[in-house]
């Protein structure tokens, strides 16, 4: 019978005793495991060149599943019933996850999706530690196919929305008032345009463009990559991209 105080967990079920408390078997397998989950996430992630690689992932889920074991092992002699070292790894994984948000020159934000990969890998980390097997895999499953196959479904999506941001580099400023009226001739609405600063003293004249796509017939033939490339043709663009 499982007896792990948290719940009934179907894998410690098949598994046996010795996997529900913290033993020298159980702290074994659930580092090995830790490793293998978070390795498997961290190769996703490097193998798209992201700042946290494979190493940030294996260490912070790792940190998260001894922080679980040390707890319950505290917990069991002690009066507390807070998992205090629990908490605070998950807080430090968040903190450390943070850093890997940059914002670049093109004023777009990079990593997100990396900052929150490693959160929520430092919980499946926590989730083993505890002995909760079944929620750590699933939970692995449903992460690893949300960073490696959504994007896909996010692209699709974007080029079908009526709105999207263009990093916008002219070769010169007098040349914006050209670019504004080609965007309202092709059907579309230019919602904000903001300098870019970081381009200062460059010779160019860089910009982000919010704009939307208000003509009925326009949008429906025309992806964002078509109305890009038709606009990189202009003479006066030394260089656009959309903005993720």
């Amino acid at each position: 019978m499982n007896n792990n105080p948290f719940t009934d967990d179907f894998i410690a079920d098949i598994l046996g005793d010795w996997s529900t408390g913290v033993n020298v078997y159980s702290i074994i397998f659930r580092i090995f495991l830790v490793i293998i989950l978070a390795s498997t996430i961290g190769w996703e992630r490097s193998s798209k060149r992201h700042s946290a690689g494979l190493r940030t992932f294996i260490i912070a889920s790792m940190g998260c599943a001894i922080s679980a074991m040390i707890d319950s092992c505290v917990m069991s002699v002690s009066q507390s019933n807070i998992p205090i070292i629990s908490a605070a790894s998950v807080i430090s994984v968040a903190m450390l996850s943070g850093n890997s948000i940059l914002f670049s020159s093109r004023s777009q934000i990079k990593g997100l999706t990396t900052s929150a990969g490693l959160w929520a890998c430092g919980v499946i980390g926590l989730a083993i530690g505890c002995g909760l097997y079944t929620i750590g895999i699933a939970s692995f499953i449903a992460l690893i196919f949300c960073i490696s196959q959504l994007p896909k479904a996010e692209v699709i999506l974007k080029d079908r929305s009526n709105h999207f941001e263009l990093h916008l580099e002219l070769r010169n400023s007098y040349n914006l008032q050209d670019f504004v009226t080609t965007i309202r001739r092709l059907g579309m609405m230019i919602d904000d345009i903001e300098s870019n600063p970081a381009y200062t003293n460059s010779g160019l004249s860089v910009y982000s463009v919010s704009i939307t796509v208000s003509d009925n017939d326009f949008k429906k033939y025309k992806s964002h990559n078509d109305i890009i490339e038709a606009l990189r043709s202009l003479d006066y663009i030394h260089y656009i991209e959309e903005m993720n």
